[in-house]
């Protein structure tokens, strides 16, 4: 008998298939999201994840999708109005605001001048600021945090992974920022270096990634009150014992604060929550 996914990872996984450097095509990735969103773990599953360089060069997807704002923020306004004309149904866009190293908060203002623009005609479309885990940090999430005061439907999101050992937050950094968006009831979503439920090294790379069932045992302890030192120690458990019983616990609730991420492949996560009890799979 088919059953759904429990409320904790409803949208959990993005569908990345588009993003570099996957070979996938728009009309490849369009055709196997559809068979996500009709197959019994649809509800796990978010938004299809399609970067504007793409669909600049190609006929826009028919499905609902994000758009990854890889382009100037300046050059956002008309590129959104073009595809829409085009038929694209857009869920939210994300873009980035910076560079790692550089001051956030001349990109956030021109993201929060397209939200000005987008959300009288646009309902409650999201737009997710993509913001270095460098300096600047913390004002810029009150940044985000004003901007969301006047109505503005921003919330930050997080590179926790990349090509070089820099890009990977320690598990104390990391627990600081989950905490941060805590204290400011900010929900955030998460890209890159998440291949795994539970924090593990590559061995090819000698990176060590975060994995995203630590990363909502941590959001969920943060959530609790749970202080930094606590929430990093869900965030470094490299065994998955100390991680399933809360996400048990909480398996009928909806998922607090984090958003969720994207995956190349989303049944690369779902397959490693059924191994671990978590979703069984389909049937009951």
């Amino acid at each position: 008998m088919s059953t759904m996914v429990p409320p904790l990872y409803a949208g959990l996984v993005d569908d990345a298939s588009l993003l570099p450097p996957s070979p996938t095509g728009l009309a490849d990735a369009e055709a196997k999201h559809r068979e996500h969103a009709s197959a019994w773990y649809a509800e796990l599953i978010g938004a299809l994840l399609v970067p504007a360089s793409v669909v600049g060069t190609e006929p826009v997807p028919r499905v609902p999708a994000a758009l990854i704002g890889d382009i100037p923020i300046g050059a956002l306004p008309a590129t959104v109005e073009k595809l829409r004309a085009a038929g694209m149904r857009i869920e939210h866009i994300e873009a980035a605001v910076a560079r790692r190293g550089e001051d956030p908060q001349p990109g956030l203002s021109l993201l929060r001048a397209f939200a000005v623009d987008e959300h009288p005609h646009r309902g409650e479309s999201r737009i997710w600021a993509e913001i270095p885990l460098s300096w600047g940090l913390i004002g810029a999430l009150d940044t985000v945090v004003d901007a969301r005061t006047e109505g503005l439907p921003i919330a930050p999101k997080f590179r926790v992974g990349g090509l070089a050992a820099e890009l990977f937050p320690t598990p104390v950094e990391l627990a600081a920022v989950i905490c941060a968006c805590r204290d400011r009831q900010l929900p955030f979503k998460l890209a890159a270096g998440l291949r795994h439920a539970t924090r593990h090294t590559d061995p090819e790379t000698g990176f060590t990634h975060h994995g995203f069932l630590n990363v909502l045992v941590a959001t969920l302890l943060a959530v609790d009150g749970a202080e930094v030192a606590e929430v990093a120690e869900a965030l470094a458990a490299t065994h998955p014992v100390p991680l399933v019983e809360p996400a048990r616990r909480h398996r009928d609730t909806p998922r607090p604060l984090f958003a969720g991420f994207g995956a190349a492949n989303v049944v690369e996560p779902l397959t490693e929550l059924v191994r671990l009890g978590l979703i069984n799979g389909g049937y009951e």
